[in-house]
């Protein structure tokens, strides 16, 4: 086979292996970590798309292609636009939003835009198994590709398994993961089902297709290019086999004893040499947090310091661009053409270039409107109502530093990766006691420390607040918390804490308003929520609070989020709370484009589409009272 992509690099025979299997073929790959996955993952779409023989060659839309984030999907979209010559129309999802389409299709009447991720998973599977995707003009998949399988647990495990089993005889895969970068047990609370449900999914291809399976190993790194970066690598086969805690822990004091050696160790982040290096650096660049607490208490400090970042949200997290109302809020017209919708599109101000050329295709397809070269804007709208907003459409990240986990950094690489140095091992069991999984503990350590190209450091983590949940273990309420019990020092914000179902200045000037976020509101700025007034919305509420930026208020405290705060400041049951009459802390994280009332967006002048700007929130929140004007500190 005769290499014809030029400008990209040339394929090694293990890749080229994975390339020129047939259509049909069930096809495992183990790839470690920077072995070329995803070039190889391009490369196999492009030769399914253009097989020499007509009748072997998939049609875009018989190719299925899931990842686990947006971050994920758009690194291969952007690589299939580069590089793929005959696979330019295949489209890569995460799991979330294919599910939601299968739904979508199979129960149109249902409110799957409210309904959470786990659930759209289980209702998608069931969908799947019966029939959903041979209904009307869908086209079930003749080959499926998935990235990252060895993180297929629990539903979304379900799911590919009832998908692949319902066409089995008419449908080929290509699967791809690594078994040393499994990082994602922990969410199943029971450690006995984690260990259970580790490497299920490869134990079950194995036992599915035992004759058909070819398996295929890509084991050449192409990421790492100075020692220091690759320190880590020759770990990987073991990692991919413990199960064992005291294997796991020794693995784990291995990959932490050569992430500390003194040649990597960078001054504190509160250093002026390393904040400034930071501030000028225009090569990618993470620092990599064990945990989301960890990530708030980096992220505060680099604000702080006045040092531009980024804190990657949850994988599940999607906000639809402000431009997207913004567009709509500029034209009453119900269709744009190409040419129109570029004109509006570049009035518009935006912190990175867009490229229409990309959009318009995709946003006609997502609004499905009749007319061959119009944007149905109409469609458009829909589909930000129903939560169907394209994650091909979504903000590209620009900013060069990151904070993340190390879970949500998961197939995403960096020039520079900072590791806020790790606890050993009899610090994390004097931690953890009997919830700690070791041999996850080393994948996490071997993860963050493979996604470098060419520095690898660490840093000693800043001073960390004590966060407790409100509620449930899981989804209650993040709060900043102190040694005694009823101590309530802050709150953690998060994206659903500005309401959405009317617009900002609705009782004043929304119009102004809304070119004051546009003109005036960027990520990373700091906001204040200010109580209103002291009487409850209700029963179980706290009193409403504005949100407040640079003296102006931007927006209004969800109901969701006073809600929260009832049940972070209700200490129990004799006890009434108390309000703080300021929240600092917050930063804005995005403008993003919301759905509300159709007559309240009328009434504010904003045109009769219902949808707007309005901030979303994030970040670490401190009470303060008016009568000490200080924080309340534990």
């Amino acid at each position: 086979m005769t290499d014809a992509y030029l400008d990209s690099p040339p394929l090694t025979d293990e890749q080229r292996a994975v390339v020129e299997q047939p259509w049909d073929a069930r096809v495992l790959v183990t790839a470690g970590a920077g072995a070329g996955k995803t070039h190889t993952l391009v490369r196999r779409l492009d030769a399914l798309c253009g097989h020499q023989d007509p009748e072997e060659a998939l049609e875009a839309s018989e190719i299925l292609v899931l990842t686990f984030s947006r971050a994920a999907a758009r690194e291969l979209r952007e690589r299939i636009a580069r590089h793929g010559e005959r696979a330019r129309r295949v489209r890569a999802q995460t799991f979330d939003a294919w599910a939601y389409g299968v739904l979508r299709r199979a129960h149109p009447d249902g409110d799957w835009g409210g309904a959470g991720f786990d659930e759209r998973i289980a209702a998608a599977a069931q969908a799947v198994e019966k029939g959903a995707l041979e209904a009307g003009d869908a086209v079930p998949p003749a080959h499926v590709v998935i990235d990252e399988v060895q993180d297929l647990l629990g539903g979304r495990r379900e799911l590919v398994e009832t998908l692949l089993d319902r066409y089995q005889d008419s449908c080929g895969f290509t699967v791809v993961g690594d078994a040393a970068q499994s990082v994602y047990g922990f969410q199943i609370d029971d450690l006995a089902e984690r260990a259970d449900e580790t490497g299920r999914f490869f134990d079950w291809l194995r036992a599915s297709y035992p004759d058909e399976l070819v398996e295929l190993h890509l084991t050449r790194n192409f990421r790492a290019t100075t020692p220091e970066a690759r320190t880590a690598l020759p770990l990987g086969p073991r990692l991919q086999e413990v199960t064992d805690p005291d294997e796991g822990a020794e693995l784990y004091e291995e990959l932490r004893e050569s992430l500390l050696d003194p040649a990597n160790t960078l001054a504190d982040l509160t250093d002026p040499l390393t904040l400034g290096a930071l501030r000028r650096s225009s090569e990618s660049c993470a620092v990599l947090t064990r945990d989301n607490r960890q990530a708030l208490a980096v992220s505060q400090l680099l604000h702080e310091h006045a040092v531009p970042h980024r804190l990657r949200r949850p994988l599940e997290d999607r906000p639809v661009p402000y431009w997207v109302a913004e567009l709509l809020r500029r034209t009453e017209a119900n269709g744009l053409s190409e040419e129109r919708f570029r004109a509006l599109l570049a009035e518009i101000p935006l912190p990175y270039e867009p490229d229409p050329a990309a959009l318009w295709p995709v946003l006609r397809r997502a609004a499905r409107g009749a007319g061959r070269n119009v944007l149905d804007l109409e469609g458009l709208r829909r589909v930000v109502a129903d939560g169907r907003f394209p994650d091909e459409a979504g903000d590209p990240e620009t900013e060069p530093l990151v904070v993340s986990t190390v879970h949500r950094s998961k197939g995403l690489e960096f020039d520079r990766v900072i590791v806020l140095a790790p606890p050993s091992v009899g610090e994390l069991r004097k931690q953890h006691k009997d919830d700690l999984d070791l041999p996850a503990e080393a994948r996490a350590l071997y993860v963050a420390m493979t996604r470098a190209r060419q520095d690898l450091h660490h840093v000693a983590p800043p001073e960390l607040p004590l966060l407790r949940r409100a509620g449930s273990r899981k989804s209650g309420r993040r709060y900043v918390a102190g040694w005694r019990s009823y101590d309530r020092f802050g709150i953690v914000a998060e994206a659903g804490d500005v309401a959405r179902d009317r617009p900002a200045g609705h009782d004043t000037d929304a119009v102004s308003l809304q070119t004051y976020l546009l003109e005036k509101v960027a990520a990373g700025d700091a906001v204040v929520l200010r109580k209103r007034h002291d009487v409850p919305m209700g029963e179980h509420q706290s009193p409403p609070y504005v949100v407040v930026h640079d003296g102006r208020e931007i927006g209004e405290a969800s109901e969701r989020f006073r809600e929260d705060l009832f049940q972070v400041q209700k200490v129990n049951r004799t006890w009434d709370p108390w309000w703080p009459d300021e929240i600092h802390g917050i930063r804005i994280d995005t403008l993003e484009t919301v759905v509300g009332s159709i007559a309240a967006g009328a009434n504010a002048g904003l045109g009769d589409r219902g949808l707007w700007i309005a901030p979303r929130l994030t970040g670490l929140g401190r009470y303060r009272r008016a009568e000490e004007n200080e924080e309340r500190n534990a």
